[in-house]
């Protein structure tokens, strides 16, 4: 069984995206996986950087905030990283980009000297919900953008393995439905395999 940390960050409790993250939390720990459920609103995490957690280019063992700190821990601790967000303005929100530029920093996610980053052997899950079609999503480029910030800028500059890397996206989300949980389920099937999921008899 793994860890998971589960992370999404929306103001409203009852949205798609706050739906498409509990069912996350909810079918993980069915599964016997151990979950960790992080709602940056509910927990009311500031997402604006501070002096205390702006990355120092000459040391990578700099002390960041306390706040900052225990985020890295649960970071740190998990196998597997689902992260459930909208897509706006083509790309995360402040609540979740601010969450990236303060807890994935330099001598933590990446920039380290000696060890590696600690996310090197995390798979990772961007569900992102978006009101374009398909269609339209990938012809006007955005879905090859926004793709290759989140799989490249952010989960391999920090470590993280090609193959347990993807970006799944639930087009036309204000209409989407039931199928939207139909797309979260079948990109959870690709992050933890059954096979993995299931303890090894004695």
């Amino acid at each position: 069984m793994a860890a998971v940390l589960v992370v999404t960050g929306h103001p409203r409790a009852d949205s798609l995206t706050a739906g498409l993250a509990r069912h996350a939390r909810d079918r993980l720990t069915a599964e016997g996986h151990t979950v960790d459920f992080l709602d940056l609103e509910a927990e009311g995490f500031d997402p604006r950087m501070t002096p205390d957690d702006e990355p120092d280019w000459g040391d990578p063992a700099k002390a960041y905030s306390p706040e900052v700190r225990a985020h890295m821990r649960r970071v740190a601790d998990a196998d597997a990283i689902v992260v459930v967000f909208p897509v706006w303005w083509f790309g995360l929100p402040a609540l979740l980009k601010g969450w990236i530029d303060r807890v994935w920093n330099h001598g933590f996610a990446y920039g380290r000297r000696r060890g590696g980053s600690p996310l090197a052997r995390t798979r990772m899950l961007w569900l992102g919900l978006t009101a374009y079609d398909r269609a339209k999503f990938v012809d006007a480029g955005w879905e090859e953008t926004v793709t290759r910030v989140l799989r490249t800028g952010i989960s391999e500059y920090c470590g993280m393995a090609p193959d347990v890397t993807s970006v799944r996206y639930v087009y036309d989300s204000l209409t989407a439905g039931a199928g939207a949980f139909e797309v979260l389920d079948a990109a959870l099937d690709e992050l933890l395999p059954a096979q993995e999921s299931t303890p090894q008899s004695a």
